[in-house]
């Protein structure tokens, strides 16, 4: 069966983000590389994006959210757009109310967590990185 794997890119704060999802969810990286660590023809780093993360991943249940910081000569990536929302499923009342609290910490509530109108424990927001979470608890699940 095929499996999704967020990834998500960052302006230079993703070993931030990381070590912030990681105290979240728990667990080890899976991966770590910084573009120093890396040599590929045609693809020039400045020293000063050296140490910033190239590629990163932090298991979480089966799946894997990873990410990395874009390059300056790649552009900016845009911080508030909202096209795309990464969706927790979580296992009880307790552990959504746990992870909606850590991860909005610093953030911007959209829709606070409560009951639902289609009957989940749901809620909504934009973590201090302006990445957009859901997180989600159906007990008929």
């Amino acid at each position: 069966m095929a499996q999704i794997h967020p990834h998500i890119n960052f302006n230079g704060n993703a070993a931030e983000a990381f070590d912030f999802y990681k105290a979240v969810f728990g667990g080890e990286f899976a991966k770590v590389a910084r573009f120093k660590d890396i040599a590929i023809p045609g693809f020039a780093i400045n020293e000063n994006e050296a140490d910033k993360i190239m590629h990163i991943a932090l298991p979480i249940g089966p799946t894997m959210l990873m990410g990395n910081d874009v390059p300056e000569f790649m552009g900016k990536t845009n911080e508030q757009e909202n096209r795309s929302k990464i969706s927790v499923t979580v296992e009880s009342r307790e552990e959504a109310d746990r992870i909606f609290t850590a991860l909005s910490a610093g953030g911007t509530i959209e829709m606070p967590i409560g009951d639902s109108p289609w009957g989940s424990y749901f809620g909504m927001f934009r973590d201090k990185f302006g990445i957009e979470w859901m997180i989600d608890y159906d007990p008929n699940h």
